[in-house]
């Protein structure tokens, strides 16, 4: 350890950048307020949780709680409905996040590429209770404007959207589409703005279409952002977006067969019921899981392509 005047250069180091520290300070404090002191709670998933006995007084139940989450077929229902819908999601969100991005740097009206990407973003600020109320407005009975302006004057029948589980594999993934795009099309966006423009001026003198420029330079210096983010996403494979799933369904019960997964099968079968130990469980399940598999998924990108890999 180098030292200069007896002060370890770490400490100087400290010292010198004290005032970037101390900004540091306050998300730091939440970082571990919010997330690593409340995982000590962990240890009610291996409990029978009581409430005169709370956290540290209740009964050991060992893996007890973790074997109802595989005995119903609910429970296998609600399990495959998280993994397929969030693989559809990662799928399709990243196509049109790249798509959208691509698209909107190509844009040279500045004022109009930020009211395009201004207008993409603003959904993803809005809460699903309001977007709950956006969906219904389209597909509500008989004033809904998907029956009263469009089916209607076809002659066609109207639907019973919220009667009919069929539709919502479709209307779940345009909602997350519509909802989230807008943010990881910024950070593709970024991605490209910060691509140095001699790689597409060395392109066109060689003669290259636009085409050739985004297969051959964007996409590929694009690639290392597309995968971080796509690990990111795969890592919360078994994490659903509730109100995704409950405020814009509206618990409808004859939904419940496309509509429900891990996160809601947990609300209504322990949280409702006060049964704080296997909800407790079933989150643990979901943070183990998903840290497994973005472990494999980085282990399989490090060895295709090591540079590109998260970490």
């Amino acid at each position: 350890m180098s030292v200069i005047k007896g002060i370890p250069m770490h400490i100087k180091r400290i010292f010198k950048y004290r005032v970037l520290f101390l900004m540091l300070l306050p998300a730091t404090a939440v970082l571990i307020f919010n997330n690593y002191i409340p995982m000590a709670g962990i240890i009610v998933a291996f409990k029978k949780y009581t409430f005169d006995g709370g956290i540290f007084g209740s009964p050991w139940a060992g893996f007890t709680n973790f074997s109802y989450l595989f005995q119903t077929e609910e429970a296998w229902i609600a399990t495959r409905n998280t993994v397929l819908y969030n693989a559809v999601f990662i799928v399709l969100n990243t196509t049109v996040a790249i798509t959208l991005a691509i698209a909107l740097n190509e844009v040279r009206n500045r004022r109009l590429a930020k009211f395009y990407q201004s207008s993409l973003l603003f959904p993803y600020f809005l809460s699903f209770v309001a977007v709950s109320y956006l969906a219904y407005a389209f597909l509500g009975g008989g004033s809904g404007f998907l029956n009263k302006s469009v089916l209607e004057p076809l002659g066609m029948s109207p639907v019973s959207w919220y009667s009919e589980p069929k539709y919502w594999i479709y209307i779940l993934p345009v909602v997350n589409l519509w909802k989230g795009v807008g943010y990881t099309m910024v950070v593709y966006l970024a991605s490209i703005v910060g691509i140095d423009p001699e790689y597409y001026e060395a392109a066109l003198i060689d003669g290259a279409t636009k085409w050739q420029q985004i297969i051959r330079i964007t996409i590929p210096l694009m690639l290392p952002v597309i995968v971080v983010m796509v690990i990111l996403q795969i890592g919360r494979i078994f994490n659903a977006d509730f109100g995704l799933f409950f405020q814009v369904p509206l618990n409808s019960g004859p939904l419940y067969p496309t509509t429900n997964v891990i996160d809601t099968f947990v609300y209504r079968s322990f949280l409702l019921n006060g049964n704080v130990g296997m909800s407790a469980a079933a989150g643990l399940y979901q943070a183990v899981v998903g840290l497994v598999i973005v472990y494999l998924t980085n282990y399989t990108v490090r060895r295709i392509s090591k540079e590109n890999a998260l970490f």
